[in-house]
């Protein structure tokens, strides 16, 4: 393994903390499993592995991960900017790679950062030196590969996808990093109230939180407080505990102002939550709740422009996930509401709760269940043969639907709110139908 360079005590906090051993890694325990690609990549013990895709967010450790590929097994590390670099320079490093192996028998490990910034021209440059083994490429991005990344380098890599930093961990990494010698080796303390506050600012983003430490810290006088924080990192540390009680109220008035069709109120809840680190997947839960228990049918676009967003969300990620929540939270304050759909299903399980519906009526059952094929059941059967809706044309056929003890039985009650003012019209009619008095 190549020597690691001593700590320059003048580099940034998250820089002299970089970890080095696979001990000192956050978060990523999932991928370094005995036996898992990545471990016997970084053990030195695989040696066909001809390119990896390091897929996570940022301060998750892509880059730690590939400086410790490097450092086994006395491989070259290089780096490249995915920013700066054209087709020539990777061209060139590629020719230093192929005389490297041959002359002195030591492979290279290629570093690419952000590597879906580059061009199609660029990756395409990448093909030989991967195919050939003259480089084992090791690339971060933090956008989706399948979308990103050109097929035939896609089809020549391994995918790897690391997660946000727990935020127990983060807690972790802010402990070590205060007390390090390497670090700030104990020259100040902080507040549990700002620990927790930094972590929520850290998002999960370990590169973040000792960013922020270590700008708070030149700017506290002895101990970094909540305050002293929101100085530092310019801005506003909201009062929101993603575990306690405040985290609840905060979501609470979230959803019930998109209730009310405050649209203001809802937003400055949305942002209150996106400032102090929520999981914007979790808005974007409940966001999808709302647009089914809140708006239902008076807006039935409501749900697919919420799952959309959603799906947004999971594929974008912070910061820009910011604007597809803001767009599905201010089109469902807008929308016109009724909580129809909800209240419907809460009738029917409070029915079944209370040993309502009995037998599912004889001519709609399972025609190849056995108890149809009971001839006890033959005499019910001719009585009451199931009516074929697509055979009228209405398309609504006047029979019993309900078991017996439930006939006349309505859980759907809509409102004339919307689209559903017309789903109201047309269900009367439909309701008259099936019991026969159209």
């Amino acid at each position: 393994m190549d020597e690691i360079p001593a700590i320059d005590m003048a580099a940034p906090l998250a820089v002299r903390l970089r970890p080095v051993t696979l001990q000192e890694l956050l978060g990523q325990q999932h991928l370094l499993q005995p036996g898992s690609p990545l471990m016997r990549l970084i053990q030195g013990e695989e040696k066909h592995i001809t390119s990896i895709l390091l897929y996570g967010p940022p301060g998750s450790g892509k880059t730690t991960l590939a400086k410790m590929i490097a450092h086994s097994d006395s491989r070259v590390f290089v780096e490249l900017s995915a920013v700066s670099s054209g087709v020539a320079q990777v061209r060139e490093m590629l020719t230093q790679a192929e005389e490297r192996l041959l002359k002195e028998n030591r492979e290279t490990v290629l570093f690419i950062d952000e590597v879906h910034r580059f061009s199609k021209a660029q990756q395409d440059a990448l093909l030989p030196g991967v195919e050939n083994r003259w480089v084992t490429l090791v690339a971060a991005t933090t956008e989706n590969p399948s979308f990103s990344i050109i097929s035939p380098l896609l089809s020549r890599s391994i995918v790897l996808t690391l997660r946000a930093i727990p935020n127990a961990e983060i807690q972790m990494l802010i402990t070590r990093a205060i007390s390090n010698p390497q670090g700030l080796n104990n020259e100040v303390t902080i507040s549990p109230e700002a620990r927790d506050s930094l972590v929520l600012l850290a998002a999960g983003d370990a590169r973040r939180a000792l960013t922020y430490l270590e700008a708070a810290a030149g700017a506290a006088d002895g101990e970094i407080t909540t305050e002293a924080l929101g100085r530092a990192v310019d801005r506003v540390i909201a009062k929101y505990d993603r575990g306690g009680d405040n985290h609840y109220d905060v979501a609470s008035a979230f959803i019930k102002s998109i209730r009310g069709s405050d649209v203001d109120a809802a937003l400055h809840y949305l942002a209150r939550m996106l400032e102090s680190g929520e999981d914007p997947r979790f808005i974007a839960r409940r966001v999808m709740i709302s647009a089914s228990e809140d708006i239902g049918l008076a807006d039935p676009g409501a749900l697919g422009l919420a799952v959309a967003a959603a799906q947004a969300v999971a594929m974008v990620g912070m910061p820009e996930a910011r604007i597809i929540l803001s767009e599905a939270v201010t089109y469902l304050a807008c929308a016109p509401k009724s909580n129809a759909a909800y209240l419907a299903i809460e009738s029917a399980l409070a029915d079944l709760r209370s040993s309502k519906g009995g037998a599912v009526p004889p001519h709609l059952r399972d025609g190849n269940s056995g108890a149809l094929r009971d001839n006890r059941e033959s005499a019910a059967r001719e009585k009451n043969s199931y009516i074929y809706p697509h055979d009228l044309a209405a398309g609504v056929a006047g029979q019993q639907y309900l078991p017996d003890d439930l006939v006349g039985t309505e859980y759907y009650h809509p409102t004339t709110h919307g689209y559903e003012a017309r789903v109201k019209t047309a269900l009367e009619a439909i309701r008259k139908m099936l019991r026969g008095k159209a």
